[in-house]
């Protein structure tokens, strides 16, 4: 992955850096934490303008975030109320729930969601199918991306031929991110079994 970032970079310069971001909104597996420090270090070298490398990332993840907006409200509310109501497990008064949380804290979760691993990317979809006004989205998005992105292209810069470091450090944060999800959904899916169990037995009295 590094050489085919590498690559982007020469070719397209901080354009390419850019470009990577952008992709990394849509295909998650594709890590911020390892294209912007490595971004840093290429402007420490000299190979391109550090300023250049900080506006383009962020245009980037802005444009990965309008994009998989556009995909939240091409889906719509109707759609996700009708796919829940078929997915096993989940109630239709979860998406509402769900619904009212996000209208209540919507714009700080957009603001903070940037800056936090693997909901970088997914926090776009629900603001997208609750529609969330476009100048705000985009205002919020810009400026989480615009504080996440400074401080890895930063320490990419300053940390030199030691960038990867900031992967290693930061994949500990991810993997503690991906437990605490992976211990809710859990959590979650207990409960929903424990309320089928008692719905049965009360049928049955």
């Amino acid at each position: 992955m590094t050489d085919w970032l590498v690559g982007l970079m020469e070719t397209l310069g901080a354009p390419g850096a850019g470009l990577a971001i952008a992709l990394e909104n849509l295909f998650p597996p594709l890590p911020s934490e390892v294209i912007l420090p490595l971004a840093g270090f290429t402007a420490s070298r000299g190979e391109m303008g550090l300023l250049d490398v900080l506006v383009w990332t962020t245009l980037g993840s802005v444009v990965g975030a309008l994009a998989l907006y556009a995909v939240g409200a091409l889906l719509g509310r109707e759609r996700v109320l009708a796919i829940a109501s078929r997915l096993p497990l989940v109630k239709v008064s979860d998406i509402e729930k769900t619904e009212a949380w996000f209208a209540r804290h919507g714009r700080k979760t957009v603001f903070f969601g940037r800056m936090i691993p693997i909901f970088r990317s997914l926090i776009s979809v629900p603001a997208g199918v609750e529609r969330m006004p476009l100048p705000a989205f985009t205002l919020l998005t810009t400026a989480g991306s615009l504080i996440w992105n400074t401080l890895f292209v930063l320490a990419g810069y300053f940390l030199g031929e030691n960038w990867s470091l900031v992967e290693a450090y930061v994949g500990v944060g991810t993997n503690i991110v991906i437990a605490m999800v992976v211990a809710a959904v859990l959590v979650f899916v207990g409960v929903r079994l424990a309320e089928r169990r008692k719905g049965r037995h009360a049928s049955r009295r």
